[in-house]
């Protein structure tokens, strides 16, 4: 039971690595559309080419997306869609905790005028 405990936490880094960067984020919510090429990629998200190339890397080697070759063409789409689920799930979280610390600075800075 231990062994399956630490390859699912192992499992739970490596893909919580891959959403580490902003841009990936971007390329995995881009994706959810539909599947897209390196080239689409990198005009939709206004970004090099390489620097697309090199985080879809990241990407599959984390399973989050695959490549399918069709003629000349290589398209990454995501491999599970329950991925833009957790993350909108994780969004949601961040959201609630700038609202309540929105709030606190609120709160102080009445305190601040009212004494």
């Amino acid at each position: 039971m231990t062994d399956l405990r630490d390859e699912i936490n192992k499992l739970h880094a490596n893909i919580c690595s891959g959403l580490a960067d902003p841009t990936r984020i971007l390329i995995l919510y881009t994706l959810h559309d539909h599947p897209h090429n390196v080239s689409e990629l990198a005009e939709s998200l206004e970004l090099p080419q390489p620097t697309v190339s090199r985080h879809l890397k990241v990407l599959r080697e984390r399973q989050m997306v695959v490549a399918e070759r069709h003629g000349q063409a290589v398209n990454y789409s995501l491999t599970d869609a329950r991925i833009i689920e957790a993350m909108d799930l994780l969004r949601a979280v961040l959201a609630s905790r700038l609202q309540n610390q929105g709030e606190l600075a609120v709160s102080v800075s009445q305190e601040k005028i009212s004494s």
